[in-house]
């Protein structure tokens, strides 16, 4: 709580003094009323008191657990539970710094009666995490203006922000870099599946069920039909969480590395929903790994990850990256049979070498870049054409690029893929 004077008065006692003086050597009756006035104005400011700091606030928000991007409601009420009234009263919610405001006002400036209550609202777009509201501020001045005070009202609000990890991206484009267990994914090999993939002569022990009857009527020879297996896969999805990795093509954009998390987000759910064994690591200055696995318990463990690990912040590291370090320890974790799905907005040249050493690497990789730049500018339009020449670069590698505008769904985007890469 802090008391202060506000100085709103000052210099008023001496203007008012020369007033009456003047007013009287002069002989002019409203020059010295003038000045009577003022001195009764400024000793009644020298007279001021602090006003009442009993006041009472009560915070609500229409939902505590919401998911990226919904919109929260904030209401606030502050009661003037004293017994003098606040004709000038000042008021400032503490918003979490990670939260944006869309519409409304968290701040108020109002008179306030004794029993009456001020309340005002306002919008807030939920992002990852847990957020905590900090102390709302509050300044009051007595009538005088001369004398006022601050100090902090509280009521503990927290909006925990998790990802529901709910796919929609359906369709998720993987190379072929299998484990032997029957998936989704087609293979160049002939066995079991769903779809046709060559015939072969008879051999003892192949199921009646695989062979040509048709053929067998027609030239009376046996032959067995095979299909293209389907196998599971291991897939690591790497983040590029460095600070070139910050952009945003507009100041409500909520930013290339935000787009990448949520995306991980569906596109974790889409594999693990296929069968495929899937982890997470975040390529920046703090080290973050969740080993590929499957089930519910993997499932939550990662829903944790994406919404608390200050890897994956909405703000850029401070920490110092290591590109050699983190690259060889990023290599180190993978497994030898995993493939990688890279996010990153390609916003410089070190990203397009990450892809190129892990593809060469012997792991299969597949990049879903979200795209963070426009064309307003001639610096933006710049900035454009040094991105699509990186990914012109690593297509022409024979690496696939999904080039996401994030304002389209990214399931649509990845269905779009798919059928280009299988024509």
């Amino acid at each position: 709580m802090t008391v202060r004077e506000t100085n709103r008065w000052y210099g008023v006692s001496a203007i008012a003094l020369l007033a009456a003086a003047v007013g009287t050597i002069v002989g002019s009756p409203v020059t010295l009323l003038a000045g009577v006035v003022g001195v009764a104005f400024a000793a009644y400011a020298r007279t001021a008191t602090p006003p009442t700091t009993e006041f009472e606030l009560t915070r609500t928000v229409s939902d505590r657990t919401p998911h990226p991007g919904d919109d929260v409601q904030v209401e606030v009420t502050v009661e003037n539970t004293g017994a003098k009234t606040v004709p000038d009263l000042r008021i400032v919610d503490g918003v979490p710094e990670s939260l944006r405001v869309l519409s409304g006002s968290p701040r108020l400036g109002t008179a306030l009666r004794p029993g009456r209550k001020a309340v005002f609202s306002y919008t807030l777009e939920a992002v990852r995490g847990e957020h905590g509201f900090d102390a709302t501020q509050v300044l009051a001045r007595d009538f005088s203006g001369a004398v006022e005070i601050e100090f902090d009202l509280t009521d503990e609000t927290t909006i925990t922000c998790m990802p529901n990890l709910e796919s929609t991206a359906e369709d998720v484009p993987l190379r072929e870099q299998t484990i032997r267990h029957t998936g989704r994914i087609a293979t160049r090999n002939g066995g079991t599946g769903v779809e046709f993939f060559a015939t072969r002569e008879y051999r003892p022990g192949d199921p009646l069920s695989r062979i040509d009857w048709n053929r067998k009527a027609r030239t009376g020879e046996l032959t067995t039909v095979e299909f293209r297996e389907e196998r599971t896969a291991t897939v690591v999805l790497v983040v590029d969480v460095r600070e070139k990795a910050y952009f945003t093509n507009d100041v409500d954009d909520p930013g290339a590395v935000e787009h990448s998390v949520r995306a991980v987000g569906d596109v974790f759910c889409a594999l693990l929903d296929g069968g495929d064994r899937v982890g997470i690591a975040a390529f920046g200055p703090e080290e973050r790994w969740l080993s590929p696995g499957t089930g519910a318990y993997h499932r939550a463990e990662a829903r944790e990850l994406l919404s608390n690990a200050t890897a994956f912040s909405q703000k850029p590291p401070e920490g110092t990256f290591y590109s050699t370090v983190k690259l060889r320890w990023l290599r180190r974790r993978l497994p030898a049979d995993a493939q990688v799905v890279f996010f990153t907005p390609f916003c410089d040249a070190f990203a397009p070498e990450v892809v190129r050493r892990l593809d060469a690497s012997g792991h299969a990789v597949t990049v879903i870049s979200p795209d963070p730049t426009n064309d307003t500018t001639t610096g933006q339009r710049l900035a454009w054409a040094e991105r699509q020449r990186r990914i012109h670069s690593i297509r022409a590698a024979g690496i696939p690029v999904v080039d996401w505008h994030t304002d389209d769904s990214l399931g649509v985007t990845l269905v779009h893929a798919n059928r280009r890469w299988r024509r």
